[in-house]
Protein backbone atom coordinates (compact mmCIF):
# COMPACT_ATOMS: atom_id res chain seq x y z
CA UNK A 1 0.00 0.00 0.00
CA UNK A 2 1.47 3.33 -1.15
CA UNK A 3 -1.42 5.58 -0.82
CA UNK A 4 -2.04 7.24 2.60
CA UNK A 5 -4.73 9.65 3.79
CA UNK A 6 -4.16 11.96 6.82
CA UNK A 7 -7.02 13.87 8.59
CA UNK A 8 -6.76 16.38 11.01
CA UNK A 9 -9.71 17.26 12.73
CA UNK A 10 -9.67 20.27 14.69
CA UNK A 11 -11.82 22.61 16.34
CA UNK A 12 -12.51 25.36 13.98
CA UNK A 13 -11.13 23.43 10.74
CA UNK A 14 -10.56 20.06 9.25
CA UNK A 15 -8.10 19.35 6.85
CA UNK A 16 -7.52 16.54 4.99
CA UNK A 17 -4.26 15.21 2.86
CA UNK A 18 -3.52 12.43 0.15
CA UNK A 19 0.11 11.27 -0.32
CA UNK A 20 0.76 8.74 -2.77
CA UNK A 21 4.24 7.02 -3.35
CA UNK A 22 5.29 9.67 -0.85
CA UNK A 23 4.08 13.08 -2.72
CA UNK A 24 1.25 15.56 -1.34
CA UNK A 25 -1.06 15.27 -4.23
CA UNK A 26 -4.21 16.68 -2.95
CA UNK A 27 -5.63 18.39 0.37
CA UNK A 28 -8.67 20.42 1.17
CA UNK A 29 -9.70 22.16 4.22
CA UNK A 30 -13.49 22.64 5.42
CA UNK A 31 -14.64 24.40 8.47
CA UNK A 32 -15.23 22.05 11.26
CA UNK A 33 -18.87 22.03 12.14
CA UNK A 34 -20.56 20.32 15.59
CA UNK A 35 -20.61 17.15 13.75
CA UNK A 36 -17.10 16.34 13.45
CA UNK A 37 -17.65 12.45 12.14
CA UNK A 38 -20.06 14.07 9.29
CA UNK A 39 -17.10 16.42 7.83
CA UNK A 40 -14.19 13.96 8.24
CA UNK A 41 -15.95 11.52 6.27
CA UNK A 42 -17.72 14.07 3.68
CA UNK A 43 -13.70 15.18 2.55
CA UNK A 44 -12.69 11.67 3.13
CA UNK A 45 -15.50 10.59 0.64
CA UNK A 46 -14.49 13.56 -1.64
CA UNK A 47 -11.01 13.39 -1.94
CA UNK A 48 -11.28 9.22 -2.74
CA UNK A 49 -13.83 10.25 -5.29
CA UNK A 50 -11.36 12.96 -7.06
CA UNK A 51 -8.54 10.64 -7.36
CA UNK A 52 -10.62 7.07 -8.80
CA UNK A 53 -9.45 5.58 -4.78
CA UNK A 54 -11.84 2.92 -3.50
CA UNK A 55 -11.72 2.77 0.87
CA UNK A 56 -9.58 -0.52 0.62
CA UNK A 57 -6.93 1.37 -1.10
CA UNK A 58 -5.76 3.35 1.06
CA UNK A 59 -4.57 3.53 4.82
CA UNK A 60 -5.83 6.42 7.10
CA UNK A 61 -4.71 8.44 9.77
CA UNK A 62 -6.34 10.85 12.15
CA UNK A 63 -5.04 13.55 14.55
CA UNK A 64 -6.24 16.91 16.25
CA UNK A 65 -9.02 17.71 18.43
CA UNK A 66 -11.68 15.50 17.10
CA UNK A 67 -9.84 12.48 16.20
CA UNK A 68 -11.68 9.98 18.06
CA UNK A 69 -14.57 11.16 16.32
CA UNK A 70 -14.25 9.51 13.37
CA UNK A 71 -14.53 5.35 12.80
CA UNK A 72 -12.74 5.32 8.94
CA UNK A 73 -9.39 5.74 10.47
CA UNK A 74 -6.67 2.95 10.56
CA UNK A 75 -5.14 4.37 13.31
CA UNK A 76 -4.58 7.51 15.37
CA UNK A 77 -1.57 10.11 16.70
CA UNK A 78 -1.71 13.10 18.86
CA UNK A 79 -1.77 16.79 17.26
CA UNK A 80 2.00 16.66 18.67
CA UNK A 81 3.78 14.56 17.01
CA UNK A 82 1.49 15.11 13.64
CA UNK A 83 2.13 18.63 13.66
CA UNK A 84 6.31 18.04 14.31
CA UNK A 85 6.47 15.31 11.57
CA UNK A 86 4.74 17.06 9.03
CA UNK A 87 6.67 20.51 8.93
CA UNK A 88 9.51 18.64 8.56
CA UNK A 89 8.39 17.45 5.31
CA UNK A 90 8.38 21.41 4.37
CA UNK A 91 12.05 22.21 6.63
CA UNK A 92 13.74 19.20 7.45
CA UNK A 93 16.05 20.99 9.43
CA UNK A 94 13.57 22.61 12.01
CA UNK A 95 14.23 22.24 15.61
CA UNK A 96 10.91 24.17 17.31
CA UNK A 97 7.46 24.67 16.40
CA UNK A 98 4.86 27.10 17.65
CA UNK A 99 1.34 25.52 16.56
CA UNK A 100 -1.96 28.02 16.56
CA UNK A 101 -5.15 26.66 15.98
CA UNK A 102 -8.96 27.21 17.07
CA UNK A 103 -9.03 25.47 20.51
CA UNK A 104 -4.94 25.47 21.50
CA UNK A 105 -1.66 26.99 21.16
CA UNK A 106 1.61 24.56 20.70
CA UNK A 107 5.24 24.77 21.24
CA UNK A 108 7.25 22.12 20.57
CA UNK A 109 10.72 20.98 20.36
CA UNK A 110 12.18 18.57 17.94
CA UNK A 111 15.71 16.73 18.99
CA UNK A 112 17.73 17.71 16.04
CA UNK A 113 19.18 13.45 15.89
CA UNK A 114 15.77 11.85 15.48
CA UNK A 115 13.36 14.40 14.61
CA UNK A 116 11.31 12.91 17.19
CA UNK A 117 9.85 15.81 19.82
CA UNK A 118 11.58 16.10 23.10
CA UNK A 119 8.99 18.74 25.15
CA UNK A 120 5.99 20.85 24.53
CA UNK A 121 4.02 22.76 26.46
CA UNK A 122 0.53 23.71 25.45
CA UNK A 123 -2.07 26.42 26.35
CA UNK A 124 -5.70 24.76 26.17
CA UNK A 125 -7.40 25.90 29.40
CA UNK A 126 -8.19 29.35 27.75
CA UNK A 127 -8.85 30.78 24.16
CA UNK A 128 -6.58 33.61 24.19
CA UNK A 129 -3.53 32.76 22.31
CA UNK A 130 -6.03 30.63 19.94
CA UNK A 131 -7.61 31.24 16.57
CA UNK A 132 -11.37 31.03 18.37
CA UNK A 133 -9.77 34.42 20.20
CA UNK A 134 -9.21 36.23 17.00
CA UNK A 135 -12.25 35.10 15.55
CA UNK A 136 -14.14 36.43 18.71
CA UNK A 137 -12.03 40.20 18.46
CA UNK A 138 -12.65 40.61 14.67
CA UNK A 139 -16.23 40.15 15.44
CA UNK A 140 -16.60 42.04 18.12
CA UNK A 141 -14.74 44.63 15.55
CA UNK A 142 -16.68 43.94 12.77
CA UNK A 143 -13.64 43.16 10.78
CA UNK A 144 -13.43 40.30 8.29
CA UNK A 145 -11.30 37.39 9.86
CA UNK A 146 -9.10 37.16 6.84
CA UNK A 147 -8.47 40.81 7.09
CA UNK A 148 -8.06 41.29 10.53
CA UNK A 149 -4.04 40.74 10.55
CA UNK A 150 -3.60 43.75 7.80
CA UNK A 151 -5.96 45.97 9.64
CA UNK A 152 -3.47 45.36 12.46
CA UNK A 153 -0.21 46.61 10.70
CA UNK A 154 -1.83 49.61 9.64
CA UNK A 155 -1.29 50.53 13.48
CA UNK A 156 1.13 53.22 14.34
CA UNK A 157 -0.17 53.13 18.45
CA UNK A 158 -0.97 50.18 19.52
CA UNK A 159 -4.24 49.53 22.06
CA UNK A 160 -3.01 48.01 25.30
CA UNK A 161 -5.19 45.24 25.66
CA UNK A 162 -4.98 43.72 29.25
CA UNK A 163 -6.79 41.32 29.87
CA UNK A 164 -6.07 38.15 29.16
CA UNK A 165 -9.54 35.98 29.39
CA UNK A 166 -11.43 36.16 25.70
CA UNK A 167 -14.84 37.55 27.84
CA UNK A 168 -13.03 40.18 29.70
CA UNK A 169 -10.30 40.97 26.66
CA UNK A 170 -13.47 41.53 24.52
CA UNK A 171 -15.50 43.72 26.82
CA UNK A 172 -11.80 45.82 26.77
CA UNK A 173 -12.29 46.19 22.93
CA UNK A 174 -15.70 47.06 23.01
CA UNK A 175 -14.60 49.92 25.81
CA UNK A 176 -11.72 50.92 23.50
CA UNK A 177 -13.99 51.67 20.77
CA UNK A 178 -16.53 53.73 22.68
CA UNK A 179 -13.54 55.75 24.03
CA UNK A 180 -12.56 56.57 20.68
CA UNK A 181 -9.36 54.39 20.04
CA UNK A 182 -9.34 53.43 16.16
CA UNK A 183 -9.63 49.50 14.94
CA UNK A 184 -6.41 49.77 13.73
CA UNK A 185 -5.10 49.81 17.19
CA UNK A 186 -6.96 48.04 18.69
CA UNK A 187 -6.34 45.24 16.48
CA UNK A 188 -2.72 45.55 16.80
CA UNK A 189 -2.51 45.71 20.61
CA UNK A 190 -5.07 42.51 19.90
CA UNK A 191 -2.44 40.68 17.99
CA UNK A 192 0.24 42.03 19.74
CA UNK A 193 -1.22 40.51 23.18
CA UNK A 194 -1.66 36.76 21.29
CA UNK A 195 2.13 36.82 19.95
CA UNK A 196 3.37 37.66 23.40
CA UNK A 197 1.40 35.44 25.30
CA UNK A 198 2.27 32.50 23.15
CA UNK A 199 6.36 33.83 22.75
CA UNK A 200 6.17 33.73 26.64
CA UNK A 201 4.92 29.70 26.45
CA UNK A 202 7.40 29.26 23.63
CA UNK A 203 10.59 30.62 25.22
CA UNK A 204 9.61 28.52 29.21
CA UNK A 205 10.60 25.44 26.74
CA UNK A 206 13.64 26.79 24.91
CA UNK A 207 12.54 27.09 21.47
CA UNK A 208 15.10 27.96 18.88
CA UNK A 209 15.69 28.81 15.48
CA UNK A 210 14.71 26.86 12.81
CA UNK A 211 11.66 27.74 14.53
CA UNK A 212 8.42 27.17 12.08
CA UNK A 213 5.11 28.35 12.92
CA UNK A 214 2.10 26.57 12.10
CA UNK A 215 -1.57 25.93 12.12
CA UNK A 216 -4.31 28.11 10.97
CA UNK A 217 -3.33 31.69 13.06
CA UNK A 218 0.40 31.03 10.80
CA UNK A 219 -1.98 32.63 7.76
CA UNK A 220 -2.53 35.89 9.98
CA UNK A 221 0.86 38.10 9.40
CA UNK A 222 0.23 40.05 12.31
CA UNK A 223 0.96 37.37 14.57
CA UNK A 224 3.87 36.40 12.77
CA UNK A 225 5.53 39.74 12.55
CA UNK A 226 4.51 40.11 15.92
CA UNK A 227 6.35 36.87 17.22
CA UNK A 228 9.13 37.65 15.25
CA UNK A 229 9.35 40.85 17.64
CA UNK A 230 8.39 38.84 20.96
CA UNK A 231 11.18 36.18 20.37
CA UNK A 232 14.22 38.55 18.82
CA UNK A 233 14.64 36.07 15.42
CA UNK A 234 12.85 35.03 11.87
CA UNK A 235 10.39 32.17 12.02
CA UNK A 236 9.17 30.60 8.75
CA UNK A 237 5.75 28.92 7.72
CA UNK A 238 5.05 26.31 5.20
CA UNK A 239 3.02 26.87 2.02
CA UNK A 240 0.21 25.94 3.54
CA UNK A 241 0.67 26.22 7.35
CA UNK A 242 -3.18 24.70 8.30
CA UNK A 243 -2.25 21.26 6.67
CA UNK A 244 1.03 20.17 8.92
CA UNK A 245 -1.17 18.26 10.95
CA UNK A 246 -2.93 16.00 8.34
CA UNK A 247 0.11 16.08 6.37
CA UNK A 248 2.29 14.94 9.26
CA UNK A 249 -0.46 12.03 9.96
CA UNK A 250 -0.28 10.79 6.42
CA UNK A 251 3.56 10.48 6.88
CA UNK A 252 3.50 8.24 10.16
CA UNK A 253 0.96 6.21 8.79
CA UNK A 254 3.04 5.55 5.52
CA UNK A 255 6.51 5.02 8.13
CA UNK A 256 4.31 2.70 10.41
CA UNK A 257 3.50 0.62 7.09
CA UNK A 258 6.83 0.36 6.11
CA UNK A 259 6.16 2.21 2.38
Amino acid sequence: METFVGIDIGSLATKIALFIEGKLVDHRTERSTYNFKKIGHDLFDDILNRHNLKRSDVFVMSTGYGRNTIDIADDRVTEITAHAKGIQYYYPDARSVIDIGGQDSKAILISSKTGKVVDFQMNDKCAAGTGRFLEVMAHALEVPIDQFGLLALKSNKPASISSTCTVFAESEVISLFARGASKEDIASGIHKSIAKRVAGMAKRIGVEPKLVFCGGVALNTAVKKYLEVELGYEIVKPEFPQLTGAIGAALIAQENNGA
